[in-house]
């Protein structure tokens, strides 16, 4: 499991649970929400947009009218975290005009309102990134490096824009080589050859945090000379990554840090009896307790009710530096502003008021 995603999803909760406690955000109004979990698989993130607009029903009617299941199941939608992701659920729900509100997902390409009329979100795209790192590589001098990026669409247009940024600021690219974690293992060696093999000693690298660690692990086989390592956001400031000694010393740009008042509280006010209630949160506490909770399928030993969530280290309790968790907390606010402006006035809201996806 992934403790930090599950962190961004529980912060959307403890957002919506703190605009329903407000007076002057939607009155009068509760906001519900769904959870789902796409495994960072394209394929059950198209089926979650499709259940998403079609409902959760898992029959079709019967019945020779449509009325009932011609409106969309949510209004609107906080996600996805990988732009591939997103691309693939907008592409479908753009159809129906449901919006989708992603934290995290900065292709440059879903700024095109044409193909994504549907999209928004909370963090720039990457075009701009792509500028502001061909400016600070120029700045320190360094005209002849290599790149290296993830075979997706964050990596490659990313990369794409770099490179058209980096080539009118006078610097030369030795080489450009990309990687997924799902490839062979002979391409990871065939681009980690390449870097060690290279005269350049810079490198700017356009990855996920998986493609990187998988490349890092493969160059500590046999590590290459120094190398400066040039960073995106999707890892320069994650901290497994200080583990590698050949990144340090690794720059780039990173996401603000934020404060969120009551946010540690809600994620640490957790019992096995509440964690039983959600699939995900019994996952979270089995994996980070190594015990079963009673009721549960798990082989490990039964959970006694001593477990201390406080006393865990891990990304989901660890909240000193909330910066895509600020994200998530922003993309849920502006949903409901966007509610609010549709069926509310300067005093109260309609609550049987009958909107569109497409209004908000």
């Amino acid at each position: 499991m992934n403790f930090r995603q599950l962190r961004f999803a529980r912060a959307m909760e403890f957002t919506i649970h703190e605009i329903n406690n407000r007076t002057d955000l939607l009155p009068g109004i509760t906001l519900g929400y769904q959870i789902h979990d796409t495994c960072a698989e394209v394929a059950i993130a198209v089926k979650v947009a499709f259940q998403f607009a079609n409902g959760m029903e898992p029959f079709f009617s019967d019945t020779d009218s449509c009325s009932k299941s011609a409106a969309a199941a949510v209004p609107a939608l906080v996600g996805e975290s990988s732009s591939t992701r997103s691309i693939s659920m907008t592409r479908m729900l753009g159809l129906f005009g449901i919006p989708q509100v992603s934290p995290y997902a900065t292709c440059a390409c879903l700024s095109d309102k044409r193909q994504y009329p549907a999209f928004f979100r909370t963090i720039p795209s990457d075009h701009h990134q792509a500028a502001a790192l061909a400016k600070t590589v120029k700045y320190f001098g360094w005209t002849w490096i290599g790149a290296v990026r993830s075979d997706t669409d964050y990596g490659n247009y990313g990369m794409a824009s770099f490179l058209k940024a980096a080539q009118e600021e006078g610097i030369c690219v030795e080489y450009s080589e990309s990687y997924y974690r799902t490839q062979p293992r002979s391409k990871l060696e065939r681009v980690a050859n390449v870097i060690r093999r290279s005269t350049a000693r810079v490198i700017v690298a356009f990855v996920h945090e998986e493609e990187l660690k998988l490349l890092l692990e493969e160059l500590t086989r046999q590590p290459p000379p120094p190398l400066q390592w040039i960073g995106t956001e999707a890892w320069i400031m994650d901290p497994s990554f200080l583990r590698f000694n050949m990144c340090a010393g690794a720059i780039g740009f990173g996401i603000p840090r934020s404060v969120i008042p009551g946010l540690r509280e809600f994620l640490l006010d957790l019992s096995p009896a509440q964690a039983l209630k959600s699939p995900l949160l019994t996952e979270f506490w089995e994996s980070s307790f190594s015990c079963s909770l009673k009721g549960s399928s798990g082989g490990a030993r039964e959970c006694d009710g001593g477990e201390d969530i406080r006393a865990l280290q891990n990304p989901y309790t660890d909240t000193s530096q909330l910066r895509i968790t600020n994200l998530v907390y922003k993309a849920t606010y502006a949903i409901a502003h966007a509610i609010h402006g549709v069926i509310c006035n300067d005093t109260q809201c309609d609550k049987s008021a009958k909107f569109t996806p497409w209004q908000v």
